[in-house]
Protein backbone atom coordinates (compact mmCIF):
# COMPACT_ATOMS: atom_id res chain seq x y z
CA UNK A 1 0.00 0.00 0.00
CA UNK A 2 1.37 3.28 -0.99
CA UNK A 3 2.06 5.67 1.70
CA UNK A 4 2.08 9.61 2.38
CA UNK A 5 5.40 11.36 1.45
CA UNK A 6 6.87 12.56 5.16
CA UNK A 7 10.29 11.89 4.28
CA UNK A 8 11.33 15.27 5.21
CA UNK A 9 8.73 16.55 7.37
CA UNK A 10 11.12 16.02 10.65
CA UNK A 11 14.16 18.39 11.12
CA UNK A 12 17.36 16.90 10.41
CA UNK A 13 20.64 18.16 12.13
CA UNK A 14 22.36 16.19 8.83
CA UNK A 15 20.96 15.43 5.68
CA UNK A 16 22.60 12.91 3.39
CA UNK A 17 22.33 12.75 -0.63
CA UNK A 18 18.80 11.83 -1.76
CA UNK A 19 18.82 7.83 -2.29
CA UNK A 20 16.03 5.35 -3.83
CA UNK A 21 16.05 3.13 -0.68
CA UNK A 22 13.26 1.60 0.72
CA UNK A 23 11.84 4.25 2.36
CA UNK A 24 11.92 6.70 -0.93
CA UNK A 25 9.85 3.05 -2.34
CA UNK A 26 6.94 3.23 0.23
CA UNK A 27 6.39 6.41 -0.48
CA UNK A 28 7.17 7.45 -4.33
CA UNK A 29 4.02 7.25 -5.69
CA UNK A 30 2.84 9.98 -3.46
CA UNK A 31 6.29 11.84 -3.44
CA UNK A 32 6.58 11.98 -7.31
CA UNK A 33 2.41 12.66 -7.90
CA UNK A 34 2.91 16.04 -5.42
CA UNK A 35 6.33 17.26 -6.38
CA UNK A 36 5.72 16.79 -10.60
CA UNK A 37 3.91 18.42 -12.15
CA UNK A 38 1.95 17.71 -15.49
CA UNK A 39 3.83 13.85 -14.33
CA UNK A 40 0.65 12.22 -14.97
CA UNK A 41 -0.11 13.55 -17.84
CA UNK A 42 3.37 12.44 -19.28
CA UNK A 43 2.17 9.07 -18.55
CA UNK A 44 -1.47 9.89 -20.49
CA UNK A 45 1.07 10.69 -23.49
CA UNK A 46 3.33 8.26 -23.32
CA UNK A 47 1.09 5.67 -23.58
CA UNK A 48 -0.58 7.31 -27.50
CA UNK A 49 2.72 7.34 -28.31
CA UNK A 50 3.20 3.57 -27.71
CA UNK A 51 1.35 2.35 -30.21
CA UNK A 52 2.83 4.90 -33.24
CA UNK A 53 5.98 4.21 -32.64
CA UNK A 54 6.54 0.55 -31.38
CA UNK A 55 7.83 -1.91 -34.18
CA UNK A 56 6.81 -5.61 -34.32
CA UNK A 57 9.30 -7.93 -32.91
CA UNK A 58 11.07 -4.74 -31.85
CA UNK A 59 12.38 -4.15 -28.14
CA UNK A 60 11.10 -1.46 -25.89
CA UNK A 61 13.07 0.20 -22.96
CA UNK A 62 12.11 2.09 -19.88
CA UNK A 63 15.66 3.28 -18.13
CA UNK A 64 14.52 4.00 -14.78
CA UNK A 65 11.65 2.45 -14.15
CA UNK A 66 11.21 2.72 -10.89
CA UNK A 67 7.91 1.41 -10.00
CA UNK A 68 6.92 0.47 -13.36
CA UNK A 69 4.45 3.16 -13.84
CA UNK A 70 5.99 3.86 -17.67
CA UNK A 71 6.35 -0.18 -18.22
CA UNK A 72 2.78 -0.76 -17.19
CA UNK A 73 1.76 2.05 -19.38
CA UNK A 74 3.84 0.65 -22.26
CA UNK A 75 2.35 -2.97 -22.14
CA UNK A 76 -1.28 -1.85 -21.88
CA UNK A 77 -0.74 0.12 -24.97
CA UNK A 78 0.95 -2.14 -27.22
CA UNK A 79 -2.08 -4.33 -27.64
CA UNK A 80 -1.76 -7.11 -30.09
CA UNK A 81 2.27 -5.76 -31.19
CA UNK A 82 4.48 -8.69 -30.26
CA UNK A 83 7.64 -6.64 -28.33
CA UNK A 84 9.87 -7.32 -25.13
CA UNK A 85 9.47 -4.49 -22.99
CA UNK A 86 13.01 -4.49 -20.60
CA UNK A 87 12.83 -2.22 -17.29
CA UNK A 88 15.90 -1.33 -15.76
CA UNK A 89 16.63 0.37 -12.29
CA UNK A 90 19.70 0.19 -9.85
CA UNK A 91 17.54 -0.27 -7.14
CA UNK A 92 16.49 -3.34 -5.40
CA UNK A 93 14.12 -1.91 -3.95
CA UNK A 94 12.35 -0.17 -6.69
CA UNK A 95 12.71 -3.34 -9.16
CA UNK A 96 11.21 -5.91 -6.40
CA UNK A 97 8.17 -3.28 -6.02
CA UNK A 98 8.10 -3.01 -10.04
CA UNK A 99 8.13 -6.32 -10.56
CA UNK A 100 4.94 -7.03 -7.58
CA UNK A 101 3.13 -4.04 -8.88
CA UNK A 102 3.26 -5.13 -12.67
CA UNK A 103 2.28 -9.26 -11.47
CA UNK A 104 -1.48 -7.36 -10.33
CA UNK A 105 -2.53 -7.03 -13.98
CA UNK A 106 -2.82 -9.95 -16.25
CA UNK A 107 -0.65 -9.43 -19.87
CA UNK A 108 0.61 -11.52 -22.27
CA UNK A 109 3.44 -8.97 -23.44
CA UNK A 110 7.14 -10.00 -22.00
CA UNK A 111 8.52 -7.68 -19.24
CA UNK A 112 12.08 -8.11 -18.10
CA UNK A 113 13.40 -6.43 -15.32
CA UNK A 114 16.72 -6.34 -14.86
CA UNK A 115 18.97 -4.40 -11.85
CA UNK A 116 21.58 -2.60 -13.16
CA UNK A 117 23.03 0.62 -13.83
CA UNK A 118 21.92 1.55 -17.34
CA UNK A 119 25.50 2.86 -19.04
CA UNK A 120 25.58 -1.52 -18.82
CA UNK A 121 22.68 -1.96 -20.38
CA UNK A 122 23.15 -2.79 -24.52
CA UNK A 123 20.33 -1.22 -26.50
CA UNK A 124 19.38 -3.59 -29.56
CA UNK A 125 16.73 -3.51 -32.25
CA UNK A 126 14.50 -0.80 -29.89
CA UNK A 127 11.45 0.75 -31.72
CA UNK A 128 10.69 3.20 -28.01
CA UNK A 129 13.24 4.10 -25.45
CA UNK A 130 12.03 5.83 -22.66
CA UNK A 131 13.90 8.11 -19.87
CA UNK A 132 11.52 9.17 -17.69
CA UNK A 133 13.37 11.71 -14.83
CA UNK A 134 16.23 9.48 -14.92
CA UNK A 135 19.03 11.36 -16.94
CA UNK A 136 19.31 14.46 -14.71
CA UNK A 137 20.49 11.82 -12.01
CA UNK A 138 23.36 10.50 -14.22
CA UNK A 139 26.43 13.11 -14.07
CA UNK A 140 26.40 15.66 -16.58
CA UNK A 141 29.97 14.37 -18.39
CA UNK A 142 27.93 10.64 -19.06
CA UNK A 143 24.81 11.89 -20.47
CA UNK A 144 25.82 12.37 -24.29
CA UNK A 145 27.30 8.96 -24.38
CA UNK A 146 24.36 7.23 -22.63
CA UNK A 147 22.21 9.08 -25.51
CA UNK A 148 24.41 8.20 -28.07
CA UNK A 149 24.34 4.51 -26.71
CA UNK A 150 20.52 4.49 -27.13
CA UNK A 151 20.06 6.36 -30.58
CA UNK A 152 23.12 3.97 -32.20
CA UNK A 153 20.17 1.05 -30.65
CA UNK A 154 17.16 2.07 -32.20
CA UNK A 155 15.73 1.32 -35.01
CA UNK A 156 15.23 3.69 -38.24
CA UNK A 157 11.89 5.49 -36.95
CA UNK A 158 12.58 4.57 -33.61
CA UNK A 159 11.60 7.58 -30.59
CA UNK A 160 13.40 8.04 -27.32
CA UNK A 161 10.96 9.69 -24.83
CA UNK A 162 12.89 11.62 -22.31
CA UNK A 163 11.70 13.34 -19.67
CA UNK A 164 13.49 15.90 -17.26
CA UNK A 165 13.37 18.66 -14.70
CA UNK A 166 15.11 21.99 -16.71
CA UNK A 167 16.40 25.04 -15.50
CA UNK A 168 16.19 27.96 -17.21
CA UNK A 169 19.38 30.40 -18.58
CA UNK A 170 17.61 33.74 -17.76
CA UNK A 171 17.60 34.23 -13.89
CA UNK A 172 14.23 36.01 -14.01
CA UNK A 173 12.64 33.55 -15.60
CA UNK A 174 14.19 30.68 -13.21
CA UNK A 175 13.00 32.50 -10.22
CA UNK A 176 9.53 32.71 -11.64
CA UNK A 177 8.90 29.58 -12.93
CA UNK A 178 10.70 27.99 -9.62
CA UNK A 179 8.30 30.08 -7.75
CA UNK A 180 5.39 28.49 -9.46
CA UNK A 181 6.65 24.90 -8.90
CA UNK A 182 7.52 26.01 -4.82
CA UNK A 183 3.54 26.99 -4.98
CA UNK A 184 2.68 23.78 -6.49
CA UNK A 185 4.23 21.56 -4.04
CA UNK A 186 2.89 23.77 -1.02
CA UNK A 187 -0.68 23.60 -2.60
CA UNK A 188 -0.17 19.88 -2.85
CA UNK A 189 0.58 20.00 1.26
CA UNK A 190 4.83 20.14 1.43
CA UNK A 191 6.03 22.21 4.12
CA UNK A 192 8.34 24.80 4.03
CA UNK A 193 10.83 22.53 6.15
CA UNK A 194 9.79 19.58 3.50
CA UNK A 195 10.54 21.80 1.18
CA UNK A 196 14.14 23.19 2.25
CA UNK A 197 15.56 19.59 3.19
CA UNK A 198 14.46 17.66 -0.08
CA UNK A 199 16.35 20.49 -1.58
CA UNK A 200 19.25 20.34 0.47
CA UNK A 201 18.99 16.27 -0.17
CA UNK A 202 18.40 16.62 -3.68
CA UNK A 203 21.44 19.22 -4.48
CA UNK A 204 24.49 17.54 -6.31
CA UNK A 205 22.34 14.17 -6.95
CA UNK A 206 19.63 15.97 -9.46
CA UNK A 207 21.45 18.19 -12.08
CA UNK A 208 18.96 19.76 -14.60
CA UNK A 209 20.11 21.27 -17.91
CA UNK A 210 18.67 23.72 -19.81
CA UNK A 211 16.15 22.88 -22.93
CA UNK A 212 18.16 24.00 -25.26
CA UNK A 213 21.25 21.93 -23.81
CA UNK A 214 18.61 18.80 -24.37
CA UNK A 215 17.77 19.68 -28.11
CA UNK A 216 21.08 20.26 -29.12
CA UNK A 217 22.83 17.66 -27.54
CA UNK A 218 19.92 15.62 -29.17
CA UNK A 219 20.57 16.70 -32.83
CA UNK A 220 23.93 16.43 -32.12
CA UNK A 221 23.85 12.49 -31.60
CA UNK A 222 21.72 11.93 -34.65
CA UNK A 223 18.26 12.85 -34.14
CA UNK A 224 17.06 14.75 -36.49
CA UNK A 225 13.58 15.46 -35.12
CA UNK A 226 13.56 16.45 -31.95
CA UNK A 227 11.44 18.93 -29.68
CA UNK A 228 9.69 19.57 -26.11
CA UNK A 229 6.40 17.78 -26.27
CA UNK A 230 5.04 18.71 -23.42
CA UNK A 231 5.97 21.18 -20.41
CA UNK A 232 4.67 22.19 -17.32
CA UNK A 233 6.80 25.15 -15.36
CA UNK A 234 10.47 23.40 -15.25
CA UNK A 235 9.64 20.33 -15.83
CA UNK A 236 9.47 18.99 -19.53
CA UNK A 237 9.20 15.49 -21.70
CA UNK A 238 10.87 15.68 -25.27
CA UNK A 239 9.97 13.95 -28.10
CA UNK A 240 13.32 12.16 -30.56
CA UNK A 241 12.56 10.77 -33.56
CA UNK A 242 15.88 8.71 -35.90
CA UNK A 243 15.70 9.23 -39.13
CA UNK A 244 12.77 10.54 -41.49
CA UNK A 245 9.88 7.61 -40.78
CA UNK A 246 6.90 9.61 -39.51
CA UNK A 247 4.55 7.63 -37.43
CA UNK A 248 1.64 5.74 -38.46
CA UNK A 249 -1.67 6.28 -37.76
CA UNK A 250 -3.92 3.95 -35.87
CA UNK A 251 -6.77 2.77 -36.82
CA UNK A 252 -10.43 3.80 -35.75
CA UNK A 253 -12.49 1.17 -33.95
Amino acid sequence: MNQKDTLFSNPYETLGAFQFDESVVAVFPDMIQRSVPGYQTILTGIGELTPLFAQAHSTIYDLGCSLGAVTLTLRRKLENTPCQIIAVDNSPAMIERAQSYLAAFQSDQRVKFVLDDIAHIDIKQASIVVLNFTLQFIAPEKREALLQKIYDGLNPGGVLILSEKIHFPEMAIQQTIEHLHLQFKRANGYSELEISQKRVSLENVLISDTADQHLERLKKIGFNHAAIWLQAYNFASFLAIKQDKVPRETSSR
